[in-house]
């Protein structure tokens, strides 16, 4: 059935992230979560141990968006180079619009982050791993030199971090700086040195 409605989980999920729109992270609890749903908060506590397990589940649903998001360009036609670009651009506008448009969900993503290391962890892996099929695509085409993966792949995650990491979006925004032109500077620099087979 295409439009089955949502488990009880994912209901709790979608409660506590419109409660954490309205009132912040602070201010929304597992009982302002119960009462929105008309449950008792015994119900809550049936899915998720605590608020902060909420909260990391709200994160961590983030984090696999952004994957799922990430997948279509390692997974479309065209040169690996403009799949690699398009794929990075993309997770720098989308947490860009997330602070701009989504302040509250921005917030808590950001200090879910500096919290929970083990969910970086997993996210970063998951996104390399997505970097280096696109640089094996690449060299496959004979578009990139013959390289390292495992190490290219690291080394492109980290150059970009900058540009995707929301604590640096945040400040680049707070300050007015358009990061957008610098990214696409340093994309043809790394593309670059890919083709070159200097990794």
């Amino acid at each position: 059935m295409e439009n089955a409605l949502p488990n009880q989980r994912d209901r709790i999920l979608e409660t506590a992230r419109e409660l954490i729109r309205r009132f912040g992270g602070a201010k929304t609890n597992v009982v302002d979560i119960a009462q929105a749903m008309g449950l008792s908060h015994s119900a809550i506590y049936r899915h998720f141990r605590s608020k902060a397990e909420i909260f990391d589940a709200l994160a961590a649903a983030t984090m696999a968006e952004e994957a799922t998001l990430a997948e279509t360009f390692v997974e479309a036609d065209g040169p690996a180079a403009e799949r690699l670009a398009a794929l990075v651009l993309t997770l720098h506008r989308n947490k860009r619009a997330k602070f701009g448009n989504d302040p509250e969900m921005h917030a808590l993503y950001r200090r879910i982050v500096e919290e929970r290391p083990d969910l970086i962890v997993d996210y970063a892996r998951r996104m390399t791993g997505l970097i280096r099929l696109i640089l094996a695509d690449g060299v496959a085409r004979g578009e990139f030199g013959p390289m390292d993966l495992d190490a290219a792949a690291g080394a492109v995650r980290d150059a970009f971090t900058v540009f995707v990491h929301p604590a640096h979006v945040e400040a680049a925004a707070k300050a007015g700086l358009d990061q957008e032109a610098a990214l696409q500077t340093l994309m043809r620099i790394v593309i670059g040195g890919l083709a070159a087979g200097s990794v």
